[in-house]
């Protein structure tokens, strides 16, 4: 009687050179490929079709073990499940084990490095940093660490509660924050989606989701002003500036004589200065407007970076720390602080709040305002976009010119001498 089981032997199977299927009985074959080849296959049929489930190559499985493996999908038949439909759901619950072992702020750190060489500058990345991971670009930890509960979690045990924990108490008081921490945990969540750590709906995703359990930011975000120094008190303020040295006073100082945003003015490099024409080219990867943006450079500003240049130590930066890297814009937020340590006098009337760096920009605004500057040059100064056809036309041909006589004035306005009116603080409206 011919043998059902065991037609092959490990003496056979080594010297089978025969392009072919070669039965060992039980519906466990070796299959001899072209070019020799060999591998180990299990047949079987599925409502009568049949089937060929792969046990391995026989350099790495035995005779011995392609038995066992044969055996064990011949249960998997009696039990009535496909072995090979078994294969593949074992190896996605493997992978879902090992998903769990990644956290969310692993998944996050790893999203944030991956997308780094992208993003505009340093400054978006710490901001991602800084709002997922809790830490600054020097590893302190950040002022608000939204992120702390579940930063050591599994990310696939991330959930709806989970996300709403963290952006619901500041959805209606910082409404930005909120949004832009909603969709990073988004962002980071589908990355892990895609590499198979995340099953099921993405729990942060706004549309269809979250939009039916929080207002919309439309209805909830209010226009909140930077604190800002009346521009009335400006004089008065640039003069106590100038009695301190470092070099965070000057770039506060230069911040304010160019009108620019914080992080602009802290990042300032000595290459985007051309001082024989007296203009400051901001390249358009570093704007928010993701425009070029030229910057008249009156006088004053030109007699900051001469102060500068005479302290210059080989940093590109004009306004180096310590180990030559750009200032933060906490460092000129706290020149103001200690500006306010002995007298609180350099403070937003409107809301009792000590001012900050970017309400310098309001302090311009309303000064452009109301001593008869175009509306269209005073936000061309402030490279906010302007949408109007014809404006943008304009703005093509004279604003730069026009630009050049508002910074001379508004750095006059700054040095002017004291007078009882820097005593005035008015509300803004």
């Amino acid at each position: 009687m011919a043998r059902s089981f065991g037609k092959l032997t490990a003496k056979k199977v080594e010297h089978l050179l025969v392009r072919g299927l070669y039965p060992d009985g039980g519906g466990l074959y070796l299959q001899v490929a072209k070019g020799g080849s060999k591998s180990w296959l299990f047949r079987f049929k599925v409502d009568g079709r049949t089937r060929w489930h792969g046990l391995g190559s026989a350099k790495d499985v035995s005779l011995e073990k392609a038995r066992d493996k044969a055996t064990d999908a011949r249960r998997l038949r009696i039990d009535g499940h496909d072995p090979i439909e078994a294969k593949r759901a074992a190896k996605t619950a493997a992978r879902v084990e090992a998903a769990k072992s990644i956290t969310f702020g692993t998944a996050a750190k790893r999203f944030i490095q991956i997308n780094r060489p992208g993003w505009k500058n340093g400054k978006h990345a710490d901001q991602w940093q800084m709002t997922l991971l809790g830490t600054d670009p020097n590893g302190k930890p950040a002022k608000n660490d939204y992120c702390k509960g579940i930063r050591d979690l599994p990310i696939g045990a991330i959930d709806t509660t989970l996300v709403l924990r963290i952006i619901e108490p500041i959805w209606a008081t910082k409404t930005e924050t909120a949004s832009r921490i909603r969709s990073r945990i988004e962002q980071v969540i589908d990355a892990s989606k895609a590499k198979g750590e995340f099953k099921g709906e993405n729990p942060a995703r706004w549309k269809g989701h979250l939009e039916n359990l929080l207002p919309a930011t439309s209805k909830v975000r209010t226009v909140r002003n930077h604190p800002a120094l009346p521009y009335q008190r400006l004089p008065a303020f640039m003069r106590e500036l100038r009695k301190g040295i470092g070099v965070a006073a000057a770039a506060l100082e230069f911040q304010i004589l160019t009108a620019v945003r914080p992080g602009n003015a802290v990042g300032a490099t000595w290459e985007q200065m051309d001082r024989q024409q007296a203009v400051w080219i901001i390249p358009a990867v570093l704007m928010k407007s993701d425009a070029e943006h030229k910057v008249p450079l009156s006088k004053a500003a030109l007699s900051v970076l001469d102060r500068m240049e005479a302290l210059k130590d080989g940093s590109d930066y004009i306004f180096p720390n310590a180990k030559g890297k750009p200032l933060s814009d906490a460092s000129t937020a706290a020149v103001i602080g200690r500006m306010n340590e002995h007298e609180r006098q350099w403070i937003d009337p409107k809301v009792d709040r000590e001012v900050v760096p970017h309400g310098f920009r309001s302090s311009f605004r309303d000064w452009a305002a109301e001593h008869g500057y175009d509306d269209a040059v005073a936000e061309a100064a402030l490279a906010h976009k302007v949408g109007d056809d014809v404006v943008a036309a304009y703005k093509r041909t004279t604003f730069f010119e026009l630009r050049k006589q508002v910074m001379k004035d508004w750095a006059d306005y700054c040095a002017r001498p004291a007078s009882s009116s820097d005593n005035v603080v008015a509300l803004r409206t």
